[in-house]
């Protein structure tokens, strides 16, 4: 079994918009259950990552360092009341091509869903790194071609976190954040985070899973 884990999740954005949003924050960063979440203030979107637990950083092109360090304590209370990084969201123009070299890095691939999603994905590959899942979604045809073609590396996109009260948090960010709506999986509620929040990465927000740990 794969002990591969999240140590750090770096982002592009501020650090005082997460803060404004009701994240706490300690020396610049952000803990989210068992991972942090640190700010360059430059550029866009995730600008990379490091694992524990990996045996190779060479994971279809997406930015990844490897790290010793280990997990935190436990994480601060958030004013908005989230709790963790639910999942991380991946794009790649090539699945399968993907998922054989996260799988040859040791991560733990659960399963592949070859349903096509909502917003128009093929398919999808998920992977446990510690309490945290990584979603890997095969970009739509168009995409794929509109972009460049299938040799593109693969790219860290967007993030999911829990919420003890989702429609409590969704209040909180008034017109920043959606309405609350059913989620894929099961008896869970989603809403996400618009672009008036200031941040440059994708962000959903999630009602607690009833049972930590399982496949999702």
């Amino acid at each position: 079994m794969s002990t591969a884990s999240i140590d750090q999740i770096t982002l592009a954005d501020e650090p005082a918009r997460w803060e404004a949003l009701g994240f706490t924050l300690a020396d610049g960063a952000c803990q989210l259950g068992s991972v942090i979440v640190a700010f360059t203030g430059q550029g866009k979107g995730i600008a990379g990552w490091s694992l524990r637990g990996v045996s190779s950083t060479e994971l279809d092109g997406m930015a990844t360092t490897l790290s010793q360090r280990p997990e935190p304590g436990s994480p601060p209370e958030h004013a908005n009341g989230a709790l963790a990084i639910d999942h991380v969201v991946a794009m790649s123009p090539s699945l399968d091509r993907t998922v054989a070299a996260l799988g040859a890095a040791g991560l733990d691939l659960r399963r592949v869903r070859e349903e096509p999603t909502p917003a128009g994905a093929p398919r999808q590959a998920f992977f446990r790194l510690g309490e945290v899942i990584l979603e890997v979604v095969q970009e739509p045809g168009e995409v794929v071609d509109s972009h460049g073609g299938p040799d593109r590396p693969a790219r860290l996109w967007g993030l999911a976190l829990s919420f003890g009260d989702l429609e409590r948090a969704v209040e909180q960010l008034g017109e920043h954040a959606s309405p609350v709506r059913p989620a894929v999986q099961a008896g869970r509620q989603i809403a996400t985070l618009r672009r008036s929040a200031g941040l440059s990465v994708p962000l959903a927000l999630m009602s607690r899973a009833e049972r930590v740990g399982a496949a999702p």
